[in-house]
């Protein structure tokens, strides 16, 4: 096993200015590749987020390549701003603009808006990060993106939690399958790391989608919806493997300071998402 950790030496980059709380969020992005906020959002909140879901997996089900396999039993769907009723809510919440604006710069952008349903029967997926390290995190030590999760259930054992490997944003290996599976090798790596997130509705998390995790076995009859926020910092290029959009009417009627950080096609009518990023070995749930 060939295994180099790009962890940056010295304290984490901190913004002159950045108040403790947030200084506190990213020192934990840079160690443990995670934090979160108990609470962010009413749990009538998410409730609606999830019935916004429901609607969205209705629709992309009905039609071809509108939802993509994650694994067994395991769906991922992207969506426009515009299919969720709490979009402005989400991306103007204080907590998710401080920390982007801390983490990836004042110049943020909002690059993807999607979500994951794990459901009864989903498996164990491979463990694995979004997508390959970017040159600038291998070679500076920076974190260029940063995905936002929300839990639309009180998440329980049986339902399948997410499983993340603290620390494991820096690992890169040749060996990585597509830049993202690690081999089967080093599993004990991360099952020794591993930490179940057990998130409640109305919680938001912030992670780096470098650290390792997985979706584990939903061994109940339930589904375990999660919506996801992916923002970049400028330049960071994950923009490109995503289609967000939004209609005329729709942008004009934000506010300034979410517009500055939408970069997507402002449009006269959306077009249905057709789901294009397929993460092969995700396809392979592991008993």
């Amino acid at each position: 096993m060939t295994l180099t950790e790009m962890r940056p030496s010295g304290a984490p980059p901190v913004p002159p200015g950045t108040d403790p709380e947030t200084a506190a969020v990213v020192e934990a992005l840079y160690t443990d590749g995670i934090a979160a906020l108990k609470g962010a959002f009413s749990r009538d909140w998410a409730a609606q987020m999830g019935e916004d879901i429901e609607t969205a997996f209705a629709e992309a089900r009905s039609r071809e390549n509108g939802a993509v396999g994650r694994g067994p039993n395991r769906y991922y769907v992207e969506i426009h701003p515009e299919q969720l009723r709490g979009f402005v809510d989400l991306v103007d919440h204080p907590w998710v603009r401080s920390v982007a604006t801390a983490v990836l710069g004042p110049e943020y952008e909002i690059v993807e808006v999607g979500f994951d349903i794990p459901f009864a029967g989903a498996m164990n997926q491979p463990w694995h990060r979004d997508f390959p390290m970017p040159d600038q995190t291998r070679t500076e030590g920076r974190l260029t993106s940063l995905a936002f999760n929300l839990t639309a259930v009180d998440t329980t054992e049986d339902m399948g939690p997410f499983e993340i490997a603290p620390g494991t944003q820096w690992d890169w290996s040749e060996e990585f399958d597509h830049g993202m599976f690690p081999p089967k090798s080093m599993y004990p790596r991360y099952a020794e790391r591993a930490v179940r997130k057990y998130p409640q509705r109305g919680d938001l998390s912030v992670r780096s989608a470098l650290t390792i995790h997985r979706g584990t076995e939903n061994r109940s009859q339930l589904s375990r919806p999660v919506l996801v926020l992916g923002l970049d910092a400028p330049g960071a290029g994950n923009a490109e493997h995503h289609d967000l959009a939004v209609t005329r009417d729709y942008h004009a009627a934000l506010p300034q300071r979410v517009r500055d950080h939408l970069r997507c096609p402002v449009v006269d009518q959306l077009t249905p998402i057709t789901q294009k990023h397929t993460i092969e070995g995700l396809v392979m749930g592991e008993p």
